[in-house]
């Protein structure tokens, strides 16, 4: 049996046998991709068997059945998906190899071109004419000739993921043309606004115009976005218009779902009521510390997954500082109400913030969460369990409340075919690549994985998603990996903070020795690094492409062919 050649990486044949199986080994193959419905016709051996002399030579299997007359979209997904874990290169069959290359030049028409795949068939000997619309649709004209509308890379969001990611591909390959999608006019350093809560800076130093953020190289689409059509490798915009793309790289950011609590949004920045996760609000915290002189001082956290877990009780701690500097803290009843069941959820940070909860007087209360607002009365009603574990509602008296809102992914992604079942984009945690869709990417607060949602994390983020981006792009898999780090600097008093540094499952990942800060005590010197050198280091290094101290590690399967 003869294996036709479509790419340096995947190859074609009828119907095999276990000897081709064999062969296939021999000859470097990684994976089979049977493309025939099981008992298509008489004495052809079904999938279950193709699969055992797979495994027993070394190869993996795929099933991606499909009839020629029904090869649709969501079988040219499934079919993309499998040759994504290939390791190898990959040969696909079907009964006479037609079906196999028509799934092949489908799923590889946008990231290299209707032209590039229909000549290869050509020279192959293939005839691809039944589909041979479609794979110009989904390819459009040769790359570096796309017209308007068409981009090497799409890049949903203009936060700090997303610019960042931007700016790390065009360091790395000038002539991508890439646009980044993002309607709005400001960007915001959004780790500031603790610092301006209270009063170490202005307002204005967390804030530049979007367009001098935007890479030069990088063209900005000032829109939002209606809905992803993955299947077709679109964007499709808020004014009906659509984006095409040969990657996607989506960092959209998190909902801040300030209506999910009743009352809330009607008196925040009066009332005493105020929050560090609105840029307007954050004023009004340093407002607040700096005149309550007595009464109840309420600090609220929401369920996870939240942006920067540790930002409510860091308001918390830096008012308390200023109520005891002014001599008025032992007037004031301090209280946080945290959803969840532990003050941090990294262990080894624990007992020098407890240390702190004991100096405030600080009570905290764990699984009380708020649900309600009543501004002008001054009530907050919380969700707690009694002494049987039974859901009661609390009312606590405030004169002054620090609330945070639930946060949930936007609703543009929830309802997309890129969303997990939480509602988040769902990626491998370590390549960040979705889980579906080969040549799409993601990163920042919006990604369904289990690091802390900050932007350190998008930091050490970025270059993964641009080198594995460019990876894919040159018809190859993502080889760097992302290994969960996310900082916290929580900050327990003026001039101190504890360097939350972690990964996944809560490993430590501290980036300094322990001699010069150890991030489980307070010190001066992280105090140092975020009043005076996270600012510059985000403006002038993260959203220019520069990576100091954030390299990723290399995937262990190493780089895999992705035809």
């Amino acid at each position: 049996m003869s294996f036709t050649k479509l790419s340096s990486a995947f190859s074609v044949s009828p119907q095999i046998s276990e000897a081709d199986v064999e062969r296939a080994a021999r000859d470097g193959f990684r994976l089979v991709v049977d493309c025939r419905p099981d008992d298509e016709e008489q004495g052809q051996p079904n999938f279950h068997d193709v699969a055992e002399w797979a495994a027993k030579h070394g190869l993996s299997a795929r099933h991606v059945p499909v009839t020629p007359s029904n090869i649709d979209d969501a079988s040219v997904a499934d079919f993309a998906g499998a040759l994504a874990t290939a390791g190898g290169p990959a040969l696909g069959y079907c009964k006479s190899g037609r079906r196999a290359s028509a799934l092949w030049a489908l799923s590889r028409a946008m990231p290299l071109g209707a032209e590039t795949v229909l000549s290869a068939a050509k020279e192959a000997g293939v005839d691809l004419e039944p589909w041979k619309t479609r794979i110009i649709a989904r390819g459009g004209a040769p790359a570096g000739d796309r017209g308007p509308g068409s981009y090497d890379v799409v890049i949903v969001g203009g936060g700090s993921g997303g610019v960042a990611a931007t700016a790390s591909l065009l360091k790395r390959r000038p002539s991508l043309s890439v646009a980044i999608v993002e309607p709005a006019d400001v960007h915001y350093y959004q780790p500031g606004f603790t610092l301006v809560g209270a009063g170490v800076f202005k307002p204005e130093v967390t804030k530049r115009s979007m367009a001098s953020v935007i890479p030069d190289k990088a063209i900005w689409i000032k829109k939002s976005v209606a809905e992803f059509a993955p299947d077709s490798d679109e964007v499709v915009l808020d004014d009906g218009s659509r984006l095409r793309y040969r990657a996607l790289v989506v960092s959209p950011g998190i909902k801040l779902d300030w209506e999910a609590i009743p009352g809330l949004v009607e008196t925040l920045g009066k009332n005493g009521v105020t929050s560090n996760y609105r840029a307007d609000l954050a004023p009004y915290t340093h407002y607040l510390a700096q005149t309550l002189r007595g009464g109840r001082a309420l600090f609220t956290q929401p369920p996870i997954p939240i942006k920067c877990a540790g930002a409510p009780q860091k308001a918390m701690y830096l008012s308390c500082d200023a109520w005891r500097r002014a001599g008025a803290l032992s007037n004031i009843e301090v209280e946080f109400h945290n959803a969840g069941p532990v003050l941090f959820g990294v262990p080894a940070y624990v007992p020098a913030l407890m240390e702190y909860v004991k100096r405030y007087g600080i009570d905290l209360r764990l699984e009380s969460k708020l649900v309600a607002v009543d501004g002008p009365g001054k009530i907050a009603t919380f969700e707690e369990k009694d002494a049987n574990g039974a859901i009661i509602r609390v009312e606590r008296d405030f004169a002054m409340m620090h609330a945070v809102p639930p946060q949930r992914a936007p609703d543009f992604v929830a309802k997309s075919p890129l969303a997990a079942e939480s509602g988040f984009i769902a990626v491998d945690p370590e390549s960040l690549r979705h889980t579906r869709y080969g040549n799409v990417f993601a990163l920042g607060d919006a990604i369904a994985t289990t690091n802390a949602k900050t932007a350190a994390a998008a930091r050490k983020q970025a270059p993964v998603v641009a080198i594995n981006v460019l990876s894919v792009l040159d018809g190859k898999a993502p080889h760097v990996g992302y290994d969960g780090y996310g900082s916290c600097p929580l900050t327990v008093e003026r001039g101190k903070i504890v360097l939350a540094e972690f990964g996944y499952g809560g490993k430590l990942l501290p980036s300094f020795p322990k001699w010069l800060i150890d991030g489980t005590r307070p010190s001066r010197a992280a105090w140092f690094l975020k009043e005076r050198l996270l600012p510059p280091i985000y403006w002038s290094v993260m959203l220019k492409g520069q990576e100091w101290l954030c390299a990723p590690h290399m995937i262990e399967k190493g780089e895999q062919p992705a035809e």
